[in-house]
């Protein structure tokens, strides 16, 4: 049986935030009924056409989802949404900042259904200058900071993925399933409030700590590292690139032994190179560390410089292109890939990150628009209500 099997949720959301924490709900068994806006529905249905004619970001994020189109504006559409409501656990919405309070939907939800979890997921949170302001992934990037410590030194950037979505998503899945646990003990809901900006706040405790308590803020390093040497993207003479990681002493006497076959006792040794002589010492010689690296790698190929790591112990990884990940050993060799159908055709899919033994997780379609329309039926309201 599955963790969440018997839980019903209802969400009326859109983008990425609230569907990813959705999405892992119904990975672990929960019943999603997603409901979208007559038309388009969810507008990240439009976001491209790459996978079979559909969104690459809505294949991700809607799969084991029932879909049905509500217009919430129409006072009939926004009842049948109350009786949908009304067989749910949980209710999700990520509705424009306002919205859900002027539409008697989110906490105030509660007031009636004392079981209810209500979860509200918002740019800026309640409160504040910025409480109305559009909120989308770049845009909290920017303002938490992020992209401020994102990039190299001579450009910021952004994160190539939407953290601040998924940063929000992971808090609102978290604090759903903490509100359900204390429902279980106490028999009654809760209402669970999150906000992109506060949750990839939290996701930039490190950098922020060190501005705070240093003075400066760390500075951008690429893939290096503000405080570590050395550390980023190196190259063998044949372009095959690695991450490197080399954190402490004990690493970097076996690098310069095994990968740059360094000679302690020897003149001119990088081993006893004051430049070099702890952390500190190559971060503040980092350039010079740098030219000294690359001319031993690149008398290597690929195979010999992974060889001399391994070798070594050395903590290392491939750089490899999101276009590698299908046929990267590490899934392939786990068993990761599943198929999920939708309506534009079949699609590889990675299991869910979060892995409980003996439980298999749903990997069920992603719907097309209004699938499951008949879910609103006065017949299907009376089975859902037996159900529940």
């Amino acid at each position: 049986m599955q963790p969440l099997a018997g839980i019903t949720v209802v969400a009326c959301e859109q983008a990425v935030a609230a569907p990813f924490a959705t999405r892992q709900l119904a990975d672990l068994g929960a019943r999603v009924i997603k409901v979208e806006r007559p038309g388009r529905g969810d507008f990240a249905r439009d976001y491209d056409a790459t996978v079979h004619g559909q969104s690459s970001h809505f294949v991700w994020l809607n799969r084991s989802k029932e879909s049905v189109v509500l217009d919430l504006k129409d006072d009939a559409d926004r009842a049948r949404l109350l009786g949908l409501v009304d067989t749910a656990d949980v209710f999700v919405e990520n509705l424009a900042p306002g919205a859900a309070a002027r539409l008697g939907l989110g906490e105030a939800l509660r007031e009636t259904r004392p079981r209810l979890v209500t979860c509200s997921v918002s740019g800026y949170g309640t409160g504040g200058d910025l409480e109305q302001a559009k909120a989308y992934d770049a845009l909290i990037q920017a303002e938490a900071g992020t992209i401020s410590v994102t990039g190299t030194p001579a450009e910021p950037a952004k994160a190539g993925i939407p953290v601040a979505d998924i940063a929000g998503g992971t808090a609102a899945f978290s604090g759903i399933l903490a509100a359900l646990l204390h429902r279980e003990r106490t028999g009654v809901g809760t209402h669970v409030a999150v906000s992109l900006f506060d949750a990839l706040v939290e996701w930039m405790g490190h950098p922020m700590y060190y501005a705070l308590y240093s003075g400066t803020p760390p500075p951008r390093a690429g893939t290096s590292h503000a405080a570590i040497a050395p550390y980023g993207i190196f190259a063998a003479g044949d372009g095959t690139a690695f991450m490197l990681s080399v954190q402490n002493e004990r690493e970097w006497a076996d690098f310069c032994t095994h990968v740059l076959a360094d000679d302690p006792a020897a003149p001119g040794s990088v081993a006893t190179d004051p430049r070099f002589a702890g952390v500190a010492a190559r971060v503040a010689h980092r350039d010079a560390l740098h030219v000294t690296i690359d001319a031993v790698l690149r008398t290597l190929d690929g195979p010999g410089l992974e060889g001399r790591l391994q070798a070594g112990r050395i903590a290392h990884s491939r750089v490899r292109g999101v276009e590698d990940l299908r046929t990267h050993p590490q899934l392939a060799q786990r068993d990761r890939w599943r198929v999920v159908r939708t309506p534009g055709g079949p699609v590889d899919a990675v299991l869910p990150a979060i892995g409980l033994t003996g439980l298999v997780p749903r990997m069920d379609p992603v719907p097309a628009l209004g699938e499951h329309q008949a879910l609103l039926s006065p017949r299907a309201d009376e089975a859902s209500h037996r159900r529940g």
